[in-house]
């Protein structure tokens, strides 16, 4: 990670909290995008599950750790706490919370990885034109995002729905709280499938069908868009935070995309965290979706394309936890050793869902070709090699509306103990893949976009950015995997079919 010592830091400095689906890290960054090496806590947290599909946290309880990760980095800091001159946030997308007129939580925090609201997520896709609605606001008819989950609620919890004064993201909760009024960036709506893009206001087809006002929501603010005025209790726990700029949540991808530097189409960001997405930023007014893939908004003047996947780190934990498998080095050389494909197994890794790039809503996981000889470690290379198939079906979606051939610059927790893993997904995608220097690059990210606003840095391209260790394919290999990925789009197709979503 690119870090410097609290003596060399050059101000101004940005405080960043990372907001992410199993922990809550803080950060202090200088005017060079560099973490302050000894402003680092983590605090970690888990969402309840439910046998129904239902992966859920409590708003309340969710913010009170991110109030105790901002007391602890402001502890860390200092005494260089004078030198702060903003906060910014990078935060998951797709959360969905309903809180009542006196602003109290009346749902829980729904996740995007929440699946309860596939059959809404169907009946939407029976009413609507899928492709019209896909060009408008960016995202598939899918239970990840808004729509279906709204209407879900509707028709299974009405008394819940009646409830609610107003829909939000937690990041809004969190300024609701904080300043007594949300703020919703554009990043934030854009990721919600709610949002026309185009107009840059809450889709009116989609609210009428729902039978939602725009009211229900939150005003769309300026990405750049300055918050002071803190609750006078926490003006005075945070005195050094009083009077500098609070910027209103950017999404987690976007801000990964700019904390690793890709900041062209051709430079891909790959992140394989609990989930796993490709992205690809567009510095444009407007740019069209290609079919498969989304498109959220990183400010005024930027978007991102890409794919994610619902299962990565996640799955790989499971298998761990479900095989019982203990010594992580031992492991790692048996899957490292193994031939490509070489297993007999095809695995469907949709053990919570799939999502791009066919956004199959019966989809399900699946390993077979299991033999009384199969071990552990094969089990384990073929679903890491799956998952690295989903994301090169991302890539090729990607291709259609790129020339130059892609920069992939790869980062997250599940690739950074796993040389093997970073080699699949190099042969699978056939370029090479550079590991990112940056190992917080979401933070980073909303970090630098928050010193772009201030004035701080004029050109982000013009921020070093720390390079990693680069993997070159095998094209002996790669021509082995396409053999495999054909054969598992054919049992998806087999087991779970459905036409493609655009």
């Amino acid at each position: 990670m690119n870090t410097v010592s609290a003596r060399e830091v050059e101000p101004p400095l940005v405080v960043a909290l990372d907001i992410g689906s199993s922990s809550v890290r803080g950060f202090l960054y200088d005017r060079l995008g560099r973490a302050v090496e000894t402003v680092q806590p983590r605090l970690t947290y888990s969402m309840r599950l439910t046998a129904d599909g239902g992966v859920e946290g409590d708003a309340d309880e969710l913010c009170g750790l991110v109030e105790q990760c901002l007391d602890a980095v402001l502890e860390q800091a200092r005494p260089r706490t004078d030198k702060i001159a903003g906060v910014a946030f990078s935060t998951f997308w797709h959360s969905l919370l309903g809180v009542d007129a006196n602003n109290v939580p009346r749902t829980p925090v729904y996740t995007w990885a929440d699946t309860r609201s596939q059959a809404a997520a169907e009946t939407l896709r029976r009413r609507l034109d899928a492709s019209q609605v896909h060009a408008r606001t960016g995202c598939v008819l899918h239970s990840s995002y808004w729509p279906a989950k709204l209407l879900w609620l509707r028709d299974t919890r009405p008394e819940t729905v009646d409830a609610v004064s107003r829909w939000m993201s937690f990041g809004e909760y969190l300024f609701l709280r904080w300043f007594g009024q949300p703020a919703c960036s554009p990043s934030m709506a854009s990721a919600t499938g709610l949002f026309n893009q185009r107009e840059n206001s809450w889709d009116k087809e989609l609210l009428q069908l729902l039978g939602l006002e725009a009211e229900k929501f939150s005003c769309v603010t300026d990405q750049n868009r300055l918050y002071r005025g803190l609750r006078k209790d926490l003006a005075g726990h945070w005195p050094a935070l009083y009077d500098v700029p609070w910027f209103p949540p950017h999404g987690d991808g976007g801000c990964s995309n700019i904390g690793s530097g890709c900041l062209v189409p051709h430079q891909w960001s790959l992140t394989l965290g609990t989930s796993a997405a490709l992205r690809a930023l567009w510095p444009a007014d407007w740019v069209e979706v290609p079919a498969g893939l989304w498109r959220y908004r990183v400010d005024g003047h930027r978007f991102v394309l890409g794919g994610a996947l619902s299962n990565a780190g996640n799955l790989f934990a499971w298998l761990q936890q479900t095989l019982r498998l203990d010594d992580d080095q031992v492991l790692e050389r048996q899957v490292a050793a193994m031939e490509p494909a070489a297993h007999g197994l095809t695995v469907l890794p949709f053990w919570a869902g799939e999502r791009s790039p066919s956004w199959n809503l019966r989809a399900k996981g699946a390993i077979v070709g299991l033999t009384l000889h199969t071990t552990a470690a094969e089990i384990v290379r073929a679903t890491l090699e799956a998952i690295a198939y989903r994301i090169a079906a991302v890539a090729e979606q990607l291709y259609s509306t790129v020339t130059d051939a892609p920069e992939v610059i790869a980062s997250g927790g599940a690739l950074s103990g796993s040389s093997p893993w970073v080699q699949i997904l190099t042969d699978v995608l056939g370029c090479p893949v550079m590991l990112s220097g940056v190992s917080e690059s979401a933070s980073r990210g909303a970090a630098l976009l928050a010193l772009e606003a201030l004035g701080a840095i004029k050109d982000l391209a013009e921020v070093p950015v720390p390079a990693g260790k680069s993997y070159q394919p095998d094209a002996r290999h790669h021509q082995r995997y396409r053999e495999a990925a054909e054969r598992q789009r054919g049992l998806l197709a087999r087991l779970f079919d459905s036409p493609p979503q655009p």
